[in-house]
This record gives C-alpha cells, structure tokens and sequence, in this order.
C-alpha cells in the first residue's frame, strides 16, 4: 500500500519532543514520529493505512488526496 499513499507529509524537528514529526494535514489527527526522517515517514505511513481503515470500519468519508497543499 506504501506506493499508494498520495497524501501531502509534513516533517519537521521537534525540540519538545526531541524526534521528528510526520503530519498529515489531509487526514485530521493522522501524524506520527521517530528519532530519523526515515522512521518517521515510515511510522506514519502505518498510521495513514490504521487512519484509512479505522474511517472504512466506520463508514466515513476518506479524503481524496489533493498532492501539494501550501501551508507555508
């Protein structure tokens, strides 16, 4: 499923929190971290397909992804 994620991922450092951040803005509540960019983005593409799963279970809408978002 890893070439299907289309959705935007934000990733910064977090000094609070002394790891990486992986967020997706698209998928409300969807981020996770790690202490390199590799184990974030890894993490939260597992986090997209729990986040895409839980909202089928539940019968809600999954966002289509929209590519490049400007946050910035």
């Amino acid at each position: 499923m890893t070439a299907n994620i289309k959705y935007e991922i934000i990733l910064y450092w977090s000094n609070e929190d002394q790891a990486f951040i992986a967020e997706v803005p698209e998928l409300p509540g969807c981020a996770a971290d790690g202490p390199t960019y590799q184990e974030a983005v890894a993490n939260v593409e597992v986090v997209i397909r729990e986040w895409i799963e839980t909202a089928q279970e539940l019968g809600r809408p999954i966002p289509v992804p929209r590519g490049r978002l400007l946050y910035a």
